[in-house]
């Protein structure tokens, strides 16, 4: 660090002022930038308030602050991790392997947002702060931290494309994966979508859809004061219902649902299912200011169809409706390209302190990249988009 600059590592977001907080790009609305809910005060301090994210569940708070006097210049949300639960970049391999040699891989530091598989800023900057020099001394200041705790490695996944190149300059590893993003082209509407699809994806779309509400089943957008703590009494039990059959353990608490409803219910909405009176399915999603970002579902009634109209139609029927430029719908899922989510490559960057895992793991991830590639050039080839309207839209996914 330079002679007026140090890093201080917070324990948990109790030591930061949301008011400080919220210079960092990234963090807030405001009309002069995008604004991602997941790096909100309001999210992150609801996560580690509601006993989600702790130090008991294996996620203890180190969040890095770059800081000159009292003055925050920069920060990075990490955690001192004692497991890769509820990461969605997978190392347990590594963790294997290095344990088998005689190493210890955990605890390790995560710099992510936990449980929540959307790309977004990492470095985060202070808006009147040199960007390139503010992230270049967080990208380095990361290695720091991880040296003098002594820990294997730092992770830092689902980072802009745009952050690769200070990661690698400070010599990180670059790791690829894939996720399926729904992108707006100025649609008026779902069928104009549905007009650039094949003609017979076009017809088998329609008709999921109507199928997915026989039985008499309704779709409410709920959002801001719509979210009760009836609402959430409800979703919650949708949440582990499926939650305890998918995962065995869900990773949020009750808590947490009251805590974001009551500090940013304007970024959510809840898309519920209704039949005879009742909920029956919902899907949590959160608004930024260019996407809407899916998380999870859950249902206490079985029909077909119902989770893609839930999850994927009636989350772009709501980005449609008010502008957003592209829908996030979470980790893997091929399922989605023929709901017309596209494949687009993710990324994260990895400090490996040890010579030779790092050897090892450098050779392992640039085959890997390979193949993710590879896999996303053929998925594309099978999306339902009519050839024109495809190449068009690969261009646009790899902006």
């Amino acid at each position: 660090m330079t002679d007026d600059v140090t890093i201080r590592i917070a324990r948990s977001f109790d030591e930061i002022a949301p008011a400080t907080w919220a210079r960092l790009s990234g963090t807030t609305r405001r009309e002069d930038g995008a604004y991602h809910p997941f790096l909100s005060h309001a999210f992150l301090s609801a996560l580690e308030e509601s006993g989600s994210a702790s130090r008991e569940t294996g996620w203890l708070g180190h969040h890095m602050l770059l800081e000159r006097g009292n003055m925050l210049l920069g920060a990075i949300p990490c955690y001192l991790k004692s497991h890769s639960r509820g990461e969605y970049v997978f190392d347990a391999g590594w963790a294997d392997a290095f344990e088998r040699a005689g190493g210890h891989y955990y605890p390790k530091l995560q710099c992510s947002v936990p449980f929540t598989p959307a790309t977004g800023p990492r470095l985060l900057v202070a808006n009147d702060e040199n960007v390139a020099e503010t992230q270049a001394l967080l990208a380095s200041g990361l290695q720091q931290v991880a040296r003098q705790l002594g820990v294997s490695s730092a992770h830092v996944t689902f980072l802009p494309e745009e952050e690769l190149p200070v990661f690698e300059d400070a010599g990180y590893l670059h790791r690829t994966d894939q996720q399926f993003h729904f992108l707006n082209r100025g649609y008026a509407n779902h069928e104009e979508f549905l007009s650039e699809l094949s003609s017979a994806k076009r017809k088998n779309l329609r008709k999921e859809r109507r199928n997915a509400l026989e039985n008499g089943i309704e779709i409410d957008w709920l959002t801001g004061s719509d979210l009760t703590e009836a609402i959430w009494d409800q979703f919650f039990a949708f949440y582990m219902d499926t939650g305890s059959r998918k995962w065995g353990r869900p990773y949020l608490t009750r808590e947490f649902y009251s805590l974001i409803g009551e500090r940013m219910a304007d970024d959510i909405l809840l898309v519920m299912a209704k039949r005879q009176g009742r909920y029956i399915a919902g899907a949590i999603n959160f608004i930024g200011s260019e996407a809407l970002y899916g998380r999870h579902w859950g249902c206490i009634e079985d029909h077909p169809f119902l989770h893609f109209e839930v999850c994927y139609h009636q989350a772009i029927d709501f980005a449609l409706s008010k502008g957003l430029k592209r829908v996030e719908a979470g980790a893997q899922g091929e399922h989605k390209l023929a709901r017309g989510y596209l494949p687009v490559t993710t990324h994260s960057a990895h400090y490996i302190a040890h010579a030779g895992l790092r050897r090892a793991v450098a050779d392992y991830l640039e085959r890997e990249r390979l193949e993710v590639e590879h896999i996303g050039d053929y998925l594309s080839e099978h999306s339902p988009f009519r050839r024109g309207e495809l190449q068009q839209r690969v261009c646009e996914s790899d902006e």
